[in-house]
């Protein structure tokens, strides 16, 4: 039986302008958007990640998030939170999401797929109505449709050969994208930039690869022989290396010495080199510091807390966002008293400075006690440790203008005046008392 033949590059180009869906792993759609760049490399994912940047800006957004403590907390009805242990969602998601993994190395995949390919699938493995487990899939092998009726056909292909997987089976996180159906391809939309990155590093190896290094040259204008090669080579080993340094070389004849600096080719390169590290951390909204490129560090975050703020507030927090949300459509059935949520604090745990003035300002203002300071830091309580204090200088401008001596006073004077007006306040029996 003959094949199915795929549209070509155009006709691919107009049913998609016509709104004809394209599915995730269409030939001629990723042949087309994900072909050659314009510095005539061919971008990948598999090629895109040899980049150090990319590689680096991948890890940090993958095991940060993997990191933040996730839990699933209940509404009470006097507006407090508590841990939901009895929710089914719980046990997936913070204890064993799937037999082979933890909870941090589930997550780490899972920003990891976002990241690199644009949306996270994952299949809730059920038993009846209860979901029991969590199967992260590779992107790269799903196929989302958008069917005549509206709904969405998820089909996965893997050893066993391809198989639909009903929607309400489903977990599809979506990174930034134009349709709502699929998240876009950082590979696709930044397929120039990486491919730049990528024709200037192979570009650097082939310098040192077929390229001269060399420190100087000596130049004469006769031709030397044998004999006299041999005797040069000699002599310009006393010179050679740092104990030989600051001395005088003496060269025979008409010969003269030139050294050799950086050519303007390679400084270039060098330049190009760190503007594709800048170019790869804007693509992926990284502050550039947070990857090891140094030359260009921020002013305002000097301090480490101060970085972490940065990175939470505009990298991390859209992130953790949508997948919050996502748990809560997908695994909590939007229940209004369940919710998911990632413990930003965690990234105070390397912190000890901040950590230590996070805390001295919750206790300070009387939101939280120090027992829950102790079992935040995996402490025992303490006796007493459950009372809520506040400094004693922060006390409300009412409660000073009637509490000090002058208020008192008046006050005292109001009251004997109206009990005693016969007696003057001097002989005031109310005076004697106080």
């Amino acid at each position: 039986m003959k094949s199915k033949k795929q549209p070509g590059r155009v006709k691919s180009a107009l049913l998609n302008w016509l709104g004809v869906p394209i599915s995730l792993t269409t030939g001629t759609f990723w042949q087309e958007w994900m072909g050659t760049s314009s510095s005539g490399k061919t971008v990948t994912v598999d090629k895109a990640i040899m980049l150090s940047a990319v590689w680096a800006c991948a890890r940090l957004l993958s095991e940060s998030v993997s990191t933040l403590p996730l839990k699933v907390y209940k509404r009470e009805k006097d507006g407090s939170r508590a841990l939901a242990t009895d929710h089914p969602a719980y046990k997936v998601l913070c204890k064993q999401p799937n037999g082979e993994m933890t909870p941090s190395r589930f997550m780490l995949m899972l920003v990891a797929s976002i990241c690199m390919r644009g949306n996270a699938f994952i299949e809730k493995l059920m038993i009846g109505q209860k979901v029991v487990g969590l199967n992260p899939l590779l992107p790269q092998n799903m196929v989302v449709k958008r069917l005549d009726n509206g709904q969405l056909q998820y089909t996965y292909t893997d050893k066993n050969g391809k198989r639909d997987i009903p929607v309400k089976n489903m977990m599809h996180i979506r990174g930034f994208g134009l349709d709502g159906v699929c998240g876009m391809m950082p590979m696709m939309a930044g397929r120039d930039v990486i491919g730049s990155a990528m024709a200037v590093e192979e570009s650097a190896a082939k310098i040192f690869e077929n390229g001269i290094q060399n420190s100087g040259f000596i130049s004469t204008k006769s031709d030397i022989n044998s004999e006299q090669r041999t005797r040069l080579k000699q002599n310009l080993s006393t010179f050679v290396g740092s104990k030989n340094a600051g001395k005088v070389m003496v060269l025979e004849g008409d010969m003269t010495y030139q050294g050799v600096t950086m050519n303007p080719e390679a400084a270039q390169m060098l330049e190009s080199r760190s503007f594709s590290i800048e170019e790869i951390c804007r693509w992926f909204r990284i502050p550039p510091f947070m990857v090891g490129h140094m030359t260009k560090q921020s002013s305002w975050a000097s301090s480490v807390e101060g970085m972490n703020l940065l990175f939470l507030t505009n990298t991390l927090r859209p992130l953790l966002v949508n997948i919050e949300q996502e748990i809560a459509r997908c695994l909590l059935g939007n229940d209004e008293d369940y919710f998911a949520e990632f413990s930003v604090e965690g990234l105070l745990r390397a912190d000890s400075a901040g950590r230590a003035a996070y805390y001295t300002t919750a206790l300070q203002n009387g939101w939280m006690s120090r027992n829950d300071v102790r079992r935040l830091e995996n402490l025992p309580p303490i006796p007493g440790g459950d009372i809520y204090t506040v400094q004693l200088n922060l006390t409300a401008l009412e409660d000073l203008r009637q509490n000090n001596q002058a208020a008192r006073a008046k006050a005292l004077l109001e009251l004997h005046n109206q009990l005693f007006p016969d007696i003057s306040f001097e002989h005031s029996p109310l005076k004697k008392a106080a």
